[in-house]
């Protein structure tokens, strides 16, 4: 447990309960989806007999449990354009019309948004291009409405084929379907906080300890966390899962592999107005605005509604990078206010996306554990394509434990290999994550170099890429004064930031308005302050007795900090400033478990681990429409 300064304090082991299972598995999305689904087809004969035993339960199909930090199955925070091969293939058939929120791509259009209000910072090549498409403009077929719709876009941009999914209601539609087959069980609302682990083996995991004060001391109703040993432990609990985190702790990441590249993603799900003639299945991807760097798509669901957001990327320097004020300017760019004006916020949120893709490919096997999905390094970050690979890891690794149960073979570094990581290495997920692997490295020279980098990967298979090795985002985040150099004077900067101190306000708005960024008109229905936006577009499960899962490790580095760029990346204002201005304050009650803090801290303390620690705890955001 920590303090109230979050300093780590030492406190005898409390005896726990414990359980055997079969396969304990630990979060639950795509990944785990694809997982459990393929699994729970070959646990049993057609006549209800085991087709394989258990090994704790003989006589009996093997124990399958999974647990999930969130309230509910349906937690997931995406709108989602993929391919689909994956989801298809375990899926013959499929019939988009049976999943909530989903249907098939009709048209996808890749634009270039120039910036109408001349606040973005753009590089000297921009802003030669942007004149040049604005005086021509009138020329284009493919220019209107401050966009450029590419007259040419490389395939490996394309969905062809493919659905328009809500990941939430696609979670939930798997999860039913898990749920009624009676071959697993699910059980949302149980945050794991570790692996066991003994000697190299993980023989399990740990739940969290429940009936505890916010730093983890025992409260009233104190219930130490079960341990659940398990044969196999399945880990796909997402890019800042605990679990997956302490493995690469514990077991160290590939020689040459990393986790440096991350984004933002942030989205609302949008009741379009009638006056919007968009069809569903229409895909719109941008780049170029509000930021250069910053990339935002729009898709539209069935029922007239549409799927709005951005990627804000860790390659984009700005230490106050705030993603709800991005968001809102996004909207209302002229080409895509077009379609959305008049119409209304239904749903909101925000996650963390690992864009190190097969870069950040981690230990995928070991003694007793298995990776997959996005913390596997599942994403392709050429194509922005990640729930399909996840969902295609999670079956694969599903065909391996049921030859191993078959064969009755032990789960080992050795059988696992075998099994599943050869199966994976080949698939289409490798062949296309090894093409994936350098193609944003461009980015870390400028965006038109990271936009020709990945063109360049495309086209060439992989083969050649331009741009450095990628370093830790602590490393690229500079000052503030020195982020507005030649827009805001150092001094200016300085009050403007006393100011906002005092004031309790965000020094991220105060900023970008001084840098000719206009204010929000708020309409409160679809533009609505970030408050308001909690409010309306889901909710936040907090429940007491758990202790405080954002945890600021080093007070002192803290007070030293002078950009405190966890408080403007915060996308729920769950970390605000302290009394002093030194530690900041954490407030669960807002926190939408994005974990955005987790990879925007400054501070870094040792080799690649910062100041912010990022725990397993309950609640979140929770919207099934996400």
């Amino acid at each position: 447990m920590s303090n109230e300064n979050g300093a780590i304090i030492s406190t005898p082991e409390p005896e726990r309960q414990s359980m055997e299972v079969d396969i304990a598995c630990v979060g639950f999305g795509p990944a785990m989806g694809g997982f459990l689904t393929t699994l729970s087809r070959g646990l049993s004969n057609a006549d209800g007999t085991p087709a394989v035993e258990s090994a704790v339960s003989p006589g009996m199909p093997p124990q399958v449990v999974c647990y999930e930090r969130a309230d509910g199955l349906g937690f997931g925070v995406s709108g989602v354009v993929t391919r689909a091969r994956g989801i298809r293939a375990t899926f013959p058939g499929l019939d988009a019309s049976q999943i909530p929120m989903a249907t098939a791509i009709k048209h996808e259009r890749v634009l270039y948004l120039l910036d109408p209000i001349g606040a973005s910072r753009r590089s000297a090549a921009l802003r030669a291009a942007d004149l040049g498409i604005k005086a021509w403009g009138r020329l284009l077929p493919w220019y209107r409405d401050h966009a450029l719709e590419l007259p040419y876009a490389p395939a490996f941009l394309h969905k062809k084929g493919g659905l328009v999914l809500s990941i939430g209601q696609f979670n939930q539609w798997v999860g039913e379907q898990l749920m009624a087959g009676g071959q697993v069980q699910l059980w949302p609302g149980m945050p794991v906080s570790q692996p066991l682990v003994d000697g190299d083996k993980v023989v399990g995991v740990r739940l969290v300890d429940q009936g505890v004060a916010k730093n983890g001391a025992p409260d009233a109703g104190y219930m130490p966390g079960m341990d659940v040993k398990a044969q196999l432990t399945v880990v796909a609990d997402g890019p800042v899962g605990a679990v997956g985190r302490a493995l690469d702790e514990r077991f160290g990441m590939p020689e040459g592999h990393h986790v440096r590249e991350w984004a933002v993603g942030m989205k609302m799900v949008v009741d379009l107005p009638e006056i919007c003639t968009l069809p569903e299945g229409t895909v719109f991807h941008t780049f170029g605005y509000p930021e250069p760097e910053i990339f935002g798509f729009m898709y539209v669901h069935p029922g007239r509604v549409a799927s709005v957001g951005i990627f804000v990327p860790s390659w984009f320097d700005s230490p106050i990078r705030t993603s709800y004020l991005y968001l809102q300017h996004y909207v209302q760019h002229p080409y895509v206010w077009q379609y959305l004006k008049g119409g209304k916020m239904r749903s909101w949120g925000a996650k963390s996306l690992q864009e190190s893709g097969k870069r950040g490919e981690p230990r995928l096997v070991g003694d007793g554990f298995a990776r997959i999905g996005e913390s596997s390094g599942t994403t392709n970050v050429l194509t922005g394509s990640g729930v399909d690979e996840a969902w295609a890891s999670g079956a694969q690794l599903a065909e391996g434990v049921l030859e191993l149960l078959h064969a009755k073979k032990p789960f080992t570094r050795e059988n696992l290999e075998a099994a599943y990581v050869a199966r994976r290495r080949a698939s289409w997920v490798e062949e296309e994550g090894l093409v994936a692997e350098k193609a944003r490295d461009g980015f870390g020279r400028g965006v038109v170099t990271g936009l020709l980098g990945m063109a360049l990967s495309g086209m060439t298979k992989g083969m050649l890429n331009l741009g450095p090795e990628p370093v830790p985002p602590h490393e690229r985040l500079g000052s503030i004064e020195g982020y507005y150099q030649g827009k805001i004077p150092t001094a200016e900067v300085a009050r403007i930031r006393d100011e906002c101190r005092k004031k309790g306000q965000s020094l991220a708005a105060a900023l970008m308005r001084r840098a000719g960024w206009p204010d929000i008109p708020y309409d409160g229905q679809l533009l609505v302050t970030h408050q308001d936006a909690l409010l309306v577009g889901g909710k936040v499960q907090a429940p007491g007795g758990y202790a405080d899962h954002v945890v600021f490790l080093q007070p002192a580095v803290c007070e030293s900090c002078g950009s405190k760029t966890c408080i403007e990346i915060c996308s729920a204002q769950a970390i605000a400033p302290g009394e002093t201005g030194g530690v900041p304050a954490f407030d669960r009650e807002k926190c939408v478990h994005c974990g955005a803090c987790l990879w925007n801290c400054t501070q870094a303390l040792e080799g690649e681990t910062t100041n912010i620690a990022f725990r397993a705890g309950a609640g979140g955001l929770h919207s099934a429409e996400n």
